[in-house]
């Protein structure tokens, strides 16, 4: 089964990689800050310690050329377990240990019915929100700076 037709099969499935997604763009900043305002502090125990590595970044010319190696990105990541046996993993761009263990512990927190809410309204909502303000900001920037080109004809 592909990855394509898990996300069309299990909404859970779609709404988890949506809050992963959410959580790895965030900045560490906004995870730490995220996480105080959560106020849940959870038994746990890590499974896979924070650790940074390296990933080959590939790329298509044009989007639909051959793969190539383009460069090599730091990453970290880390798997706690919680007193019930769920787990969290967290992942993310850079060498922020501490950002990568409150992810893998909020993604662990969110897979539980009784936090999930609270997860979602206090964590996800806003930092999903703040990221879609710095996108249309962004976006805005880019467009005040877009230049028509038109053709004139020249009359004989």
């Amino acid at each position: 089964m592909t990855a394509s037709s898990l996300k069309e099969h299990s909404p859970e499935i779609a709404a988890r990689q949506n809050a992963m997604g959410i959580l790895a763009k965030a900045s560490a900043q906004d995870i730490a800050d995220a996480w105080k305002n959560l106020r849940i502090e959870p038994s746990y125990s890590v499974i896979r310690p924070a650790e940074i590595g390296l990933v080959m970044v590939r790329g298509r010319a044009g989007g639909t050329g051959a793969p190539f190696n383009l460069c090599e990105a730091t990453v970290t990541r880390c798997v706690v377990a919680l007193e019930d046996g769920t787990t969290g993993f967290g992942q993310a761009l850079g060498r922020d240990k501490q950002k990568v263990l409150h992810t893998a512990l909020i993604d662990a927190l969110w897979q539980l019915p009784a936090h999930r809410a609270t997860v979602e309204a206090k964590v996800l909502a806003p930092l999903a929100e703040s990221q879609e303000t710095s996108e249309n900001e962004t976006r805005a920037e880019v467009a005040a700076t877009k230049v028509d080109f038109f053709t004139m004809v020249r009359g004989e």
